[in-house]
């Protein structure tokens, strides 16, 4: 009797997600920023320093915090736009890479 009793539980409450669209909350689409709109709404300036013909290294401020930005870049039409690829670094991190670059420089000469 109460195989019963969970069975028709079961196919109760299996019965009552598929109500339909109206009950799920679909992600919010995200909205794509240019940096020329970025720029002209109060962000502070980003420096930028080229590393390779699509890599650069930009120094930002986000949140309220400076960060050292590592990123690609892809063509958009003739605007450079950063991708996907990259990583982001605060300053605490920064600093710990500088201090680590004569072991990574001695590491590298081992290759």
């Amino acid at each position: 009797m109460s195989s019963k009793k969970s069975k028709s539980r079961i196919q109760q409450s299996s019965s009552d997600s598929d109500s339909g669209p109206e009950d799920r909350h679909p992600p919010q689409k995200k909205v794509k920023v240019d940096k020329k709109s970025a720029s002209s709404s109060g962000n502070a300036e980003t420096s930028m320093f080229q590393l390779s013909k699509m890599r650069y290294v930009s120094v930002r401020e986000f949140r309220g915090k400076v960060m050292v930005d590592i990123r690609e870049y892809y063509d958009s039409n003739g605007d450079l736009k950063p991708g996907k690829k990259g990583i982001c670094l605060s300053l605490d991190q920064w600093n710990s890479l500088k201090e680590h670059i004569d072991s990574i420089d001695d590491a590298i000469k081992m290759f």
